[in-house]
């Protein structure tokens, strides 16, 4: 019988799985305590699923312990990362076991959310894992983002990781729907550091106070320069055009600029050209409620009245795969397991569309427009005033 529990104190091990299941072309580098137990590598709880009388681990995965801001709330939110299982161990299940022990875990320490960065999408969807946004990459040559020059007074300075703090403001200020609560050590080791080099970090300051900033990297590509941005924030409309001036500034250095950003940053609307951007749309992180009895009435709009019946479809929580009352009654929202299970539910629906439904990342109209539920037109109108839509954007890696 399989057994899901903490993994012991061997982090060679662990780190073989995770060589072979995500860098493989490069064979299973030594382990090296100085290289692998730095500060970013070594976050997060390991844990990995046993049989009996073996002590390797069939799979392995990283638990990240979160907190994420949805809906103009603050929740805890596990991270689940590093996914892997050898070879040898593939196609016995055990996978389904690990996600089954996790959720588990996170119900007991509360967690309403849970999030991943999937290596397919196809593979978690049939867990109960949704897409929770999508991620925009901007191309140009720096020249395009050359309109924004002059658009307002300020300045540039560079950052180093003692003066995180500087950026918290303007990143509580821009970010989007479901977005996660970093602490120092995230800023620190996360943002201002990376895995092979440190990427640069610019704040804009107007009057003296932070108003944008960008995270980038410059890399080299056939002997062209790249100038990624994987983050970027401002406070308003007129910082946003400051960054854009700062990309087009590094005309004379690099021949492309990259930005990573929020469907909703208005790249291409305020562009002069935008006929010279390539914009390219992917899918970003993949998130689940963890349990829906629980964590469904905290994000519910509670300012009208409503009594729906939900049929909710989950292929890997029990607890979760049932018919459930969702009411709002005097501002107070409660979601209970229908003591009747006889009858029509006023809406049918699988945990993936509830979790999108939940956070925002789909309106119910588009849910149900896409099968993804079953209810009358009344019905998916009242779940819209709950579930309004909302702009999400979670582009944080684990």
């Amino acid at each position: 019988m399989a057994d899901y529990r903490p993994i012991p104190d061997e982090r060679e091990r662990f780190h073989e799985y995770r060589s072979y299941a995500f860098r493989p072309e490069g064979g299973v580098p030594s382990y090296d305590p100085d290289e692998h137990e730095d500060p970013r590598s070594t976050r997060g709880a390991r844990r990995g699923v046993f049989v009996a009388g073996d002590d390797r681990p069939r799979t392995v995965c990283r638990h990240y312990w979160l907190e994420a801001r949805v809906r103009d709330d603050t929740y805890p939110v596990a991270g689940l990362a590093s996914v892997a299982t050898p070879p040898e161990f593939r196609r016995e299940g055990n996978v389904r076991e690990l996600l089954a022990g996790s959720l588990e875990e996170y119900r007991d320490r509360g967690d309403r959310l849970s999030i991943l960065w999937p290596f397919q999408y196809r593979f978690y969807r049939k867990y109960g894992w949704e897409t929770a946004n999508r991620i925009v990459t901007h191309a140009a040559s720096p020249d395009v983002f050359a309109f924004a020059r002059g658009a307002d007074e300020g300045s540039f300075r560079s950052l180093g990781a003692d003066e995180y703090d500087v950026l918290e403001p303007v990143y509580d200020a821009a970010r989007e729907g479901l977005a996660l609560e970093r602490d120092e050590a995230w800023w620190r080791h996360r943002i201002f550091a990376g895995h092979d080099a440190d990427p640069f970090v610019y704040v804009y300051e107007r009057d003296g106070e932070p108003a944008g900033y960008l995270v980038y990297r410059i890399e080299r590509d056939d002997g062209a320069r790249t100038m990624q941005v994987s983050e970027l924030a401002a406070v308003d409309g007129e910082a946003l055009l400051a960054l854009f001036a700062f990309c087009a500034d590094h005309d004379s250095q690099v021949e492309r600029v990259e930005l990573r950003v929020s469907e909703a940053v208005p790249v291409r609307e305020l562009a002069l050209e935008p006929d010279e951007i390539e914009t390219t749309v992917e899918n970003g992180p993949m998130v689940r409620l963890v349990d829906v009895a629980e964590g469904l009435p905290a994000l519910t709009a509670s300012e009208v009245d409503a009594a729906l019946t939900l049929e909710v479809a989950d292929p890997l929580a029990d607890w979760n795969d049932d018919r459930f009352v969702l009411e709002t009654a005097d501002g107070i929202v409660t979601c209970e397991r229908a003591d009747d299970p006889d009858g029509e539910p006023d809406a049918t629906l699988d945990v993936g569309a509830l979790s999108q439904l939940a956070v925002g990342a789909r309106s119910a109209s588009d849910l149900a427009y896409a099968g993804r539920l079953e209810a009358d037109s009344g019905t998916v109108g009242s779940l819209e005033t709950l579930f309004p839509e909302t702009d999400v954007y979670f582009g944080h890696f684990f």
